[in-house]
């Protein structure tokens, strides 16, 4: 992906968490083409060894679940070994969840908001400080346009995003004055190996999406970038969505 000056992150270091989304590989990707060290923390060995297979020679990270205090405090341990600061966090906590509202037990709503939600609010309360010191950050929190848009099926799912929207935005009031940068990117369905969907739902997805089509990990990574970017400085608080027009539904 050729990069432009203005978004070259050479010399920046990026914290990239992923609890299970598809996209975490290329997201990772983006990053490192535009001249990011990585660091890739994931809930799974398979899923951070698919991040660190899309990743320059000499990728790091760590296998753990940054949804709970004590692993969200070792991922900051570990990163401070190979570097000195961070400048960029990008949280990609996104587990599909689709369930009537009447089959949903209290357990599983409490797991769907904990995987989702509990992970960008612990890594920020642990990355923000340090970024607050050297008056300098970005943080992107991937989320699903159904942060502001109902689905049948999906209370439990919507709920999480929503919550990690209103996370993005008051720590956004909360954090400006150190330089920091905070923003989400919503996006719809997107067509990724390891996201596999029934084809009938599917079909009717793409048939409701204004742009008539599935997104694609590449439509993400260059307004990842950006993002990143010193040239985003005039825009905080912001979900900027790429999902074909989903959200300008009623």
């Amino acid at each position: 992906m050729p990069v432009l000056p203005e978004y070259d992150l050479t010399g920046k270091t990026a914290i990239l968490s992923t609890s299970g989304g598809g996209e975490a590989p290329f997201l990772a990707q983006a990053l490192a083409e535009a001249g990011a060290s990585v660091f890739a923390v994931a809930r799974t060995q398979a899923l951070l060894d698919a991040v660190l297979a899309s990743l320059p020679s000499g990728p790091s990270g760590a296998v753990m679940d940054a949804s709970v205090p004590d692993s969200a405090k070792n991922v900051m341990e570990q990163f401070h070994r190979s570097h000195s600061k961070v400048d960029i966090l990008v949280n990609d906590p996104r587990s599909i969840y689709a369930k009537p509202l009447e089959d949903i037990g209290a357990d599983e709503w409490d797991a769907v908001q904990t995987r989702n939600a509990k992970a960008p609010f612990l890594l920020s309360q642990q990355v923000l400080p340090r970024m607050a010191k050297d008056k300098y950050g970005r943080v992107v929190n991937m989320i699903s346009e159904l942060a502001e848009r109902g689905m049948i099926n999906g209370s439990a799912f919507a709920a999480s995003q929503a919550a990690v929207l209103a996370l993005t935005r008051s720590l956004a009031v909360e954090w400006s004055r150190f330089n920091i940068r905070i923003n989400a990117i919503g996006t719809g369905l997107v067509d990724t190996e390891s996201q596999p969907i029934e084809t009938q739902r599917e079909e009717l997805l793409v048939r409701y999406t204004p742009l008539r089509r599935k997104g694609n990990p590449g439509d993400i990574g260059p307004l990842l970038v950006y993002l990143c970017s010193e040239f985003c400085d005039y825009s905080t608080g912001q979900p900027v969505y790429v999902d074909g027009g989903l959200n300008a539904h009623p």
